[in-house]
């Protein structure tokens, strides 16, 4: 029963130490991060996507629209959307269509959120925070429920990876790599907390 306790306790300390609390405050500013920025002016990716126990496969599509919105489009190679998003620049958000597989809050909330992070779109150099490990620098926005962390080098040349975290660890990770004409030719994305997983491949147009 001692034993029972002691590992119980030692489980709960163990899930509430943060993998952030080590880092130190160190010297950045948000043109370091700007080279990293996609140039999503029209850009077209072959897409796979794990989701709530469903796979989809087709084409992803950003799109820059003549407002500055951007529009994000999945879809088969028939055409048949799985879902069609707008983006603006001051944050706003419109789904104008999603299949009912997909048509749950928490996907599309989720979905947003994910897309929000690689666009890097809206980023405010008031709130911007940088922190600092042995090899890595992060970039942190603070959300309305947690943080965005745009983590490079320690030389700020390249981009390590993207989070999506809690105070204590990321809930989702994003890689862009292979950058070619400001596009990153693949991306991956992750979650930890269910399974959900977006893998893309930028197809030349």
């Amino acid at each position: 029963m001692r034993y029972l306790l002691l590992s119980s306790c030692l489980s709960f300390l163990i899930a509430c130490t943060s993998v952030y609390k080590n880092l130190q405050p160190t010297t950045g500013k948000l043109s370091d991060l700007q080279k990293f920025r996609p140039s999503f002016t029209v850009a077209l990716y072959r897409a796979n996507v794990d989701v709530t126990g469903n796979h989809l496969s087709g084409l992803l599509l950003f799109k820059r629209m003549p407002d500055s919105s951007m529009r994000v489009v999945f879809s088969n190679e028939p055409g048949f959307k799985f879902f069609d998003f707008e983006f603006t620049r001051g944050g706003g958000f419109k789904v104008f269509s999603i299949i009912p597989q997909m048509d749950k809050k928490a996907v599309i909330k989720t979905l947003r959120k994910d897309f929000q992070l690689i666009m890097m779109d809206n980023l405010d150099s008031s709130k911007l925070q940088v922190r600092k490990d042995s090899s890595l620098v992060y970039y942190t926005f603070p959300q309305e429920n947690g943080y965005n962390h745009y983590i490079t080098n320690n030389t700020a040349d390249s981009l390590i990876r993207m989070e999506r975290a809690s105070k204590r660890k990321p809930v989702v990770q994003v890689f862009l790599q292979n950058y070619v004409n400001g596009m990153p030719d693949t991306i991956g994305i992750t979650h930890s907390n269910f399974n959900f997983t977006i893998g893309l491949k930028k197809l030349e147009r």
